[in-house]
């Protein structure tokens, strides 16, 4: 039985995948802010990717033996863009609210889901996603929100999620299942490893509620939502995939006042709204023929 479609032509079961995906991945960013002070950004990243990796290596057992270059290509490639866009991420919601942080995030899928459109309109909706991240620039001495160090990191991080998204488009059609996520996330593991050596607290890492605070962010954060991602964009075109994950920044306004207690001005409110219906314009103004990727 195929997914029911919406009246475009776009499967409904794959978008709320996306949707899923993104509010597990906020709530579990906003966990992650209380292993900073433990561990550090670094050391923070790094239990993220090895909590997930031993998890989706024990689940999936992805198939080593025998990979072409390609598929190593594809593989590192994945894990270079997790490991970044994962460091900056963290790196900028250490300083800055995790609802404006996700904003200027989401501004990677956006400019990509331009690029490929291939109608004029979808610059303007770029137009006013920017409108509305100059709109957070108000004020800012007022409430010490911009920090220009966190605005660096948030904007690194958008870049990194682009490349995410295309690396995870090439991935799919390489690896079957979960593989090349596997795979990616153990990698990436390697990567930041070094980084957690030197911001790791190694008394606080004995602490009950720190592993236990760990293994909730690793599955929240990775497992569940890039198992999500990867399984919706088998039927999802990088497009379209990349402006539905524009709803992350209303979903990370909720979970930094949930559980965080993070409460935003109103300008920072309409600069947020403006993102999100920029993300919905451009979506909407998205018609190119959809490729299936293989089972």
């Amino acid at each position: 039985m195929t997914a029911p479609r919406r009246r475009d032509g776009t499967a409904a079961g794959p978008a709320l995948l996306v949707v899923a995906a993104a509010t597990s991945q906020e709530v579990g960013a906003a966990f992650a802010v209380g292993l900073f002070g433990a561990l550090g950004v670094g050391g923070a990243t790094f239990a993220r990717f090895a909590v997930a990796g031993a998890v989706l290596c024990i689940a999936v057992r992805p198939r080593v033996r025998h990979l072409t270059r390609r598929a190593w290509g594809a593989a590192a490639a994945l894990a270079i863009s997790l490991a970044a866009m994962n460091l900056c991420f963290y790196g900028a919601i250490s300083r800055i609210p995790l609802g404006i942080a996700v904003t200027i995030e989401v501004l990677g899928p956006l400019v990509l889901s331009v690029a490929l459109s291939r109608r004029g309109i979808a610059w303007v909706w770029a137009l006013l996603a920017f409108a509305g991240i100059a709109a957070l620039g108000v004020t800012p001495k007022q409430t010490g929100h911009l920090d220009l160090i966190g605005v660096a990191f948030a904007a690194a991080a958008a870049v990194s999620w682009a490349a995410y998204i295309a690396a995870t488009s090439q991935a799919v059609q390489i690896f079957p299942r979960l593989d090349a996520l596997a795979i990616a996330t153990a990698i990436g593991a390697l990567l930041v490893a070094p980084l957690a050596v030197v911001t790791v607290d190694a008394e606080a890492t004995l602490h009950w509620h720190i592993i236990a605070l760990a293994i909730a962010v690793g599955l929240m954060s990775s497992v569940l939502p890039y198992s999500l991602e990867l399984w919706s964009l088998r039927t999802l075109q990088p497009g379209t995939f990349a402006v539905l994950t524009c709803l992350s920044p209303v979903v990370a306004v909720l979970a930094g006042w949930a559980v965080l207690d993070q409460s935003l001005r109103l300008i920072d409110c309409v600069a947020i709204v403006l993102v999100t219906l920029a993300c919905v314009g451009a979506m909407r103004s998205s018609r190119r023929p959809r490729r299936q990727l293989p089972p």
